[in-house]
């Protein structure tokens, strides 16, 4: 087993024997209302182990609970990067940019590899559905193009995602600018959406949640998005998204802050191996 998820597996040990103490501190944030927040603060020694810093925040829908590594980072807003897919995909069914997750969006012959990396595995035309999965950012800036600057200002307006702040001059301001999102905000949106209590289509609504699910077993089900940004000399690594399971459902963001000055090579994996670590130490997984 290698070294990091050793460590992570005795973290969890030592997570699960905790969690009672742990979560018997509770506060109330005024953003949360009338929810509870749970503090784990024993999360935090997961990001170092990872080289970062950041946070975990998850929301129980069962027992009508926040619970977070701690209520200072969950409401920073930093870029999502390619958690943005999932509100870039709703608005782009909202506008009639495209009309199903089957739709296929054309490769448009080149793409910048100093800013977005080297994979020719996804250079060709694909569908919604594929570009999705694999994270094709080219194939979503080709549909931002289409949706335009301004009807991205009305429509993350009214699904209440971000900042707002849209000044940067490129087409994907969810990865370079000044565009964010906290994590607390990820999982209220996400919330939102699987109850389908956002102001959009319910058919384009259940098409984004179809499209989510990244992981189904006997036990449990995951839909959820990665996402990665380099920006500003950080390594902004997001995974965010709910389980279901015999428990209920658990919604959650996990975001990774690193000076790339300091990169590690596990900086991609943790944002799973944390999440997955948390999740099951609360019965989840």
């Amino acid at each position: 087993m290698p070294p990091m998820k050793q460590l992570l597996l005795l973290l969890s040990i030592l997570l699960s024997a905790s969690a009672h103490a742990q979560e018997s501190a509770v506060s109330a944030d005024p953003a949360a209302a009338s929810e509870a927040v749970l503090l784990r603060p024993d999360w935090k020694p997961l990001f170092a182990a990872c080289g970062a810093t950041g946070s975990v925040v998850l929301f129980d829908a069962a027992r009508n609970s926040w619970i977070a590594s701690d209520t200072a980072d969950w409401r920073t807003e930093t870029l999502p990067a390619s958690t943005f897919k999932i509100v870039n995909l709703l608005i782009a069914l909202e506008t009639g940019v495209i009309s199903s997750e089957q739709d296929t969006v054309r490769w448009p012959g080149s793409t910048d590899t100093a800013l977005y990396g080297y994979r020719p595995e996804i250079y060709h035309d694909m569908t919604v559905q594929e570009a999705f999965t694999e994270s094709a950012g080219w194939a979503f800036i080709e549909l931002a193009k289409k949706v335009g600057r301004d009807q991205y200002k009305a429509l993350l307006a009214r699904a209440g995602y971000g900042n707002g702040k849209l000044s940067e001059r490129g087409t994907d301001f969810w990865n370079f600018g000044a565009f964010g999102i906290s994590p607390y905000d990820q999982v209220r949106f996400l919330r939102a959406l699987y109850n389908r209590s956002l102001p959009f289509s319910a058919a384009h609504l259940d098409v984004v949640r179809r499209v989510l699910v990244s992981e189904r077993t006997a036990h449990y089900s995951i839909s959820a998005k990665t996402g990665w940004t380099r920006h500003g000399g950080v390594n902004t690594g997001w995974w965010v998204g709910w389980v279901e399971s015999k428990r209920g459902t658990v919604f959650f963001a996990t975001r990774l802050l690193q000076d790339r000055k300091k990169a590690r090579a596990d900086f991609g994996s943790c944002r799973k191996e944390i999440t997955r670590t948390v999740l099951r130490s609360l019965g989840a997984l």
